[in-house]
């Protein structure tokens, strides 16, 4: 599985006040964790971060060349990109664009299918699997044996029944 340069991290749903500052939604496990990043790409323009603080699950941030809320009202509704390079994960951890896609097999080797969609529920996230027949996997240790997401490979325990 080839790696994207870059991550989708969020989107620009608002403007807020009048200086040109942007509300973004966060994609990522946290807007303390997309704070740490120098730079978005929005709309193909690069865009340096001047600042950026958490308000709840959003990020308010100024950006250079977005002086006013008109400049900033363009950006409404566009994807934020932040550049993997930047990025520093824990060992262990991993984008979930990175699985997407990723063969799924039980701990026995048989193959299970292919890793579709994840959905975000309030219990868990949930891995849509797609083989011969689609699979509801939540994605917790009890199901989840492992996860390479280098070599696009999950490895699950099934339950009769899921």
């Amino acid at each position: 599985m080839s790696r994207q340069p870059f991550i989708e991290a969020g989107q620009v749903v608002n403007t807020h006040g009048v200086r040109g500052e942007v509300k973004i939604e966060v994609w990522l496990d946290s807007p303390a964790f997309m704070r740490r990043f120098k730079t978005y790409s929005i709309g193909g323009q690069s865009f340096r971060v001047l600042s950026a603080r958490a308000q709840k699950d959003f990020l308010l941030a100024q950006l250079e060349g977005v002086e006013d809320v008109n400049a900033a009202m363009r950006l409404k509704g566009k994807t934020v990109l932040v550049d993997r390079a930047e990025a520093r994960l824990p060992k262990g951890q991993f984008f979930l664009q990175d699985i997407l896609g990723a063969r799924v097999q039980t701990e026995a080797g048989e193959p299970v299918g292919i890793l579709e969609d994840i959905l975000e529920t309030p219990a868990s996230r949930v891995y849509v699997v797609r083989g011969e027949t689609e699979h509801l996997i939540p994605a917790v240790p009890a199901f989840i044996v492992s996860t390479d997401a280098e070599a696009g490979l999950l490895t699950v325990r099934l339950i009769e029944g899921m």
